[in-house]
């Protein structure tokens, strides 16, 4: 192991050396357009700490006060930190996690305010703050302190850098909380004079959280001082606890900190730093963990002259790879599913173990299934096994399927059962998992009597009720949808009566629309239609949402639904009317009603797929106007990037896809529907040594709409490509135009309902 170390230190240096070589040389290398901070300004709730992809450790500094735009800990606008964190979400609405705080502080400032619990601060300033991929920096200003952090799978590495002072601390501490977060039970120990650990127990948005975790500082404290309670401690204790470590410190000394976690134990947390560090060079790992982006990065390669629009691409790159995250250790213990009430399965050891794979968790179901999760069956094919395995293993754990679990909790946030299309995906695009549990774990997440499913299966609908987030028309045609993905999941594995059952259930969303004025609109428990009924209105029926935006969710049957609304003609105005029908001024516009092109909400996922129904119709020109004026819009590399909150990967795979030229309208159909580039080439990197290069003809920034489009030399005759094509490599070309031209569109074939493409 330890021969192993050297060697690859060795190897690391010389590649990061060679590559600081070329980066002098006026070479960049991709993670260089990456701009961390996009999103940590307006409603992105973005993050800029250290990570690697898909890690367990998010290590990122914390304002310390609370609030909705902090709700990732960091919010671009403040002036102040608190302390550095080891976990956070990614672009959610969900303020949870903050684990383990770290803070060194000195003599040179006590300033306390009662926004932050009167914990110690620093001010800091963008001027002297920097983020890339894997690593984040900032001068703490009233200490003098200079703060930086790595980190690996497992491990937050952190590097302080202090001025001469004999008062130096470093606070650990875990009874700092924010937002929905709460510790429930905590507990330091001293190891030896350069190492402490213990764990942090907590609830919040996710209940019955577990942080195991040890710490280990390259220089010995000279003492340390425990606190329970705010109050001194003579020995570890448990309850809301701290521990402040002293130094004597010379001017410009470096102390290093490395913090393993677990979800089951300190042994295993020791045993992640012992495994994926090397020391205490904080410049190797740093190195390390930013060729490991690299790599990432390198999967896809976009042309294109504007820094602007390679640092946006590059970014969202970066960040359709915070979530998932890990959640086993590396023997593959992990903490296993609890319910929301923070309770285990009868007869469930509370820790698992995932055999042959790795265990993910962090699953923003409600958005990911639409564009993050085809994303990595294109990206990260080495991943989505085990990301399956995941989800199957939350099963087996708690008889049903996540709908948004994170930390081995169930959140039950939001709706749908919506692991289904993510496994269905993955199971018709041929990745390796138990296809037979797969099945079993989708129909029962379907047949259970909890989130109002016992009503769905009795009436084909969901009626309203008291409840303040019902939700009803949208629970609908959301499971509808599921439905469709179980229907087309048994048909391939020969079970037809389960076909025949969910596919009509599928067709459930029909329950709800008003032939009189053709809206899905909700109705009671005797199915009369609600009234008044206000379309453009946000109310209780519609999940985060209006009618306008979730008219059009019945992505596997569109041909249906242009039959329900009276035609192509008929669908194609009202299409038009939802992008161009805008809120008027004395609208109230909920706080996820953002990036609005007319009704049309891309701050919110029920939306994402719209623009691309004018594909059905033969009018192609106003999907490519639309995906272009989104894309260009909706998207800034500055903090205030993001239109709504990144959610996880979703807002940046929608922009990944989108800029490539195509989108997965129904993300389990095994296609992707044509849009148009907006590069002059991009080529994504297969396994197998394998490109799929997509290319344009005539490309300018006046020719906007696509003529024709090629496939392998062949005109395309269709209006979508399937996965199969873009994973066996080829080239994708666009013939690109200044004028509309749907006379190709209007001749290429549809994708077919209840058909999957495999």
């Amino acid at each position: 192991m330890k021969n192993l170390c050297v060697y690859l230190f060795i190897i690391v240096s010389l590649f990061a050396c060679k590559k600081e070589a070329q980066r002098t040389a006026n070479t960049k290398m991709l993670v260089d357009f990456v701009n961390p901070f996009i999103g940590t300004d307006g409603p992105g709730n973005t993050y800029p700490g250290a990570t690697v992809p898909f890690g367990m450790v998010q290590l990122s500094p914390d304002i310390g006060i609370p609030g909705w735009d902090r709700i990732a800990g960091y919010f671009y606008q403040d002036s102040i930190i608190t302390g550095f964190s080891h976990t956070h979400l990614t672009g959610t609405g969900a303020g949870d996690l903050y684990d383990i705080l770290v803070m060194p502080i000195n003599s040179r400032s006590n300033k306390r305010i009662q926004a932050n619990n009167f914990k110690p601060f620093s001010s800091f300033s963008h001027n002297q703050e920097k983020a890339s991929p894997g690593y984040y920096t900032v001068d703490l200003l009233d200490y003098g302190i200079k703060a930086e952090l790595t980190a690996t799978d497992r491990v937050g590495i952190h590097r302080y850098t202090f001025p001469k002072d004999e008062n130096t601390e470093i606070h650990v501490d875990l009874g700092y909380s924010l937002n929905w977060d709460k510790p429930t039970h905590t507990y330091i120990e001293k190891v030896n004079d350069s190492t402490i650990q213990g764990y942090r127990m907590s609830t919040g948005w996710a209940r019955n959280q577990k942080v195991y975790f040890q710490m280990q500082f390259s220089k010995p404290f000279s003492s340390l001082s425990y606190y329970k309670e705010g109050e001194v401690s003579v020995s570890p204790t448990k309850g809301n606890t701290k521990v402040v470590l002293k130094y004597h410190i010379e001017d410009d000394a470096k102390i290093i900190v490395k913090t393993g976690l677990s979800t089951t134990s300190c042994k295993a947390a020791a045993h992640a730093i012992k495994a994926e560090t090397t020391g205490f060079d904080f410049d190797f790992h740093r190195k390390k963990a930013l060729l490991v982006w690299e790599q990432e990065l390198q999967k896809v390669k976009i042309q294109s002259p504007d820094e602007d629009k390679k640092s946006i691409f590059y970014t969202m790159m970066y960040q359709s790879m915070l979530a998932p995250t890990l959640l086993s250790d590396r023997d593959g213990g992990y903490k296993a599913a609890n319910d929301e009430n923070g309770k285990y399965k009868k007869g469930m050891d509370t820790i698992s173990k995932a055999e042959g794979f790795q265990r993910y968790d962090t699953f923003s179901l409600w958005d990911t299934f639409r564009a993050a999760h085809p994303l990595y069956t294109i990206t990260q094919p080495e991943r989505v096994p085990d990301m399956i395995k995941s989800l199957l293993a939350h099963y087996k754990e708690t008889d049903e399927l996540p709908v948004w679990s994170m930390q081995g909790s169930e959140t039950n946030m939001m709706i749908g059962y919506h692991a289904v299309p993510v496994i269905v995906d993955a199971y018709f695009k041929g990745f390796d998992f138990d296809s037979e549990l797969a099945f079993k774990a989708c129909k029962a997440s379907a047949m259970v009597n909890d989130r109002q499913i016992d009503i769905y299966k009795e009436l084909g609908y969901i009626p309203v009720d008291d409840q303040h987030e019902n939700w009803s028309v949208s629970k609908t045609m959301e499971y509808a949808y599921d439905d469709w993905c179980i229907a087309m999941f048994a048909k391939d594995l020969g079970k037809q009566k389960d076909y025949e059952y969910f596919l009509k259930r599928s067709e459930n969303w029909k329950n709800l629309y008003n032939e009189n004025n053709s809206w899905m609109q909700p109705k009671d428990t005797k199915g009369h239609f609600i009234k008044p009924f206000i379309p453009k209105e946000y109310s209780p029926y519609f999940c985060e949402s209006n009618a306008w935006q979730y008219y059009w969710f019945v992505p596997h049957n569109i041909d249906e639904l242009i039959n329900k609304t009276g035609g192509k003609e008929r669908f194609e105005q009202k299409i038009d009317s939802m992008f161009s029908y805008y809120p008027e001024a004395h609208d109230k516009l909920p706080l996820f009603s953002t990036g609005m092109v007319g009704q049309y909400a891309h701050g919110n996922e029920p939306s994402h797929h719209v623009a691309y129904l004018y594909n059905y119709l033969g009018k192609s020109s106003k999907t490519q106007k639309l995906v272009r004026q989104i894309l260009e819009e909706q998207y800034k590399n500055e903090p205030d990037g993001h239109c709504g909150n990144e959610d996880c990967g979703q807002m940046s795979s929608w922009y990944i896809f989108n800029s490539l030229g195509f989108y997965p309208v129904n993300p389990a159909q095994g296609i992707y529907h044509i849009g148009i580039p907006l590069f002059e080439e991009s080529s994504i990197h297969l396994p197998n040594h394998k490109t799929f290069k997509i290319t344009t003809t005539n490309f300018s920034d006046q020719n906007k709409f696509v003529k024709k489009v090629s496939l392998n030399g062949k005109p395309l005759k269709r209006v979508y490509i399937t996965h199969k094509e873009i994973v066996n490599g080829g080239v994708l070309e666009f013939i690109m135009s200044d004028t509309p031209n749907d006379d190709f569109f209007k001749k290429v074939e549809i994708p077919e309902p209840n058909k999957v493409y495999n």
